[in-house]
Formats: structure tokens, C-alpha cells, sequence
């Protein structure tokens, strides 16, 4: 391992945190924009019970709380229930969801250091209390779990000849 990775990897945490969500909300937005056919987003079949539209807009709802509200204090209010249950959200307003989403990840993580992800987290979100940065991993984790879903989604249900 290089002296830069070993520095990136446990000097500069945040800044690693916040590259990992900025490139995978890009991902997200990708993953969106390709859709051929945008009533797919918001297609389930079978075993599939949530579509990319509710898993983006999940995500979104996630994150908005979790870093943008509980550490960038931005008065967020979160309806979950919302997140499942809102069909047909213009790809074009999910889009500009995800890009304000990385303004606030970013916002919100520069008011952190290092030293504040050894912190207990004040409120909880698991069984018991965590410290910030167990969460923050935690968070990275989960984006990227509904990120392959969306894309395995977009790939398996989208009608590549918009006709579908």
C-alpha cells in the first residue's frame, strides 16, 4: 500500500466518505438519465416489489435525513412513507433531487473531521447508538445496495425501444 492510499484511507476519512457518496450518487444519476423509457423507472413485475423511481427517491429521503438533517441540520423532514408510495415523479425532478441530494452530502460532511466520526451520533437509528462514523459507513453501504438494484432494474425492465 502507498503512503497516499494509507494517508486517503485513515487521514482524511471525510473526504474519503465524500468521494465515495458523490461518485455514487452520480452513479444514481446515470442510471436514471439512461432510462429509455420513462415510465420504467416506476415499473414492478413479479418479485420485483419497488421500482428505481421509489429506490431513488428512498435514497434521497435517506440521505436528506440522516447526513443532510441530523448533521448538516438543513430542517429536513423526511416522509418515508412517500418514498414507496409516489409514482411518476418526472425523471427530470428525480434528477434534480439526486444533484441537491450531493450538495447537501457535501454541505454537510465539510462540517465534520476525522475526529467527529469517533463521536456517538445523537440520535437512534439502529438498535442502539453509533458513532457518526459507524453510520456514515453504514449509509455508504446502503447506497450502493439500492444503486445495483436500480441498475439491475434499468437493465432487466427497460424497454430499450421505448415502445414497451
Amino acid at each position: 500500500m502507498t503512503f497516499f492510499v494509507k494517508l486517503k484511507t485513515f487521514g482524511m476519512m471525510i473526504e474519503t466518505l465524500k468521494e465515495i457518496f458523490n461518485r455514487d450518487l452520480k452513479k444514481l444519476k446515470f442510471e436514471i438519465e439512461s432510462y429509455q423509457n420513462e415510465d420504467k423507472i416506476w415499473y414492478i413485475e413479479k418479485e420485483i416489489a419497488n421500482s428505481a423511481g421509489n429506490l431513488c427517491l428512498h435514497l434521497i429521503g435517506n440521505l436528506n435525513t440522516y447526513i443532510g438533517a441530523q448533521i448538516g441540520n438543513t430542517n429536513y423532514i423526511r416522509n418515508r412513507e412517500l418514498e414507496f408510495s409516489n409514482k411518476n415523479v418526472p425523471k427530470s425532478a428525480l434528477i434534480i433531487q439526486i444533484e441537491e441530494t450531493i450538495q447537501t452530502i457535501n454541505n454537510s460532511l465539510n462540517l465534520m473531521n476525522d475526529e467527529d466520526l469517533k463521536k456517538e451520533h445523537p440520535f437512534s437509528v439502529f438498535e442502539s447508538k453509533t458513532s457518526k462514523g459507524f453510520l456514515l459507513t453504514h449509509l455508504t453501504t446502503h447506497l450502493a445496495y439500492h444503486l445495483g438494484q436500480i441498475n439491475y432494474h434499468r437493465r432487466l425492465l427497460d424497454d430499450k425501444t421505448g415502445n414497451g
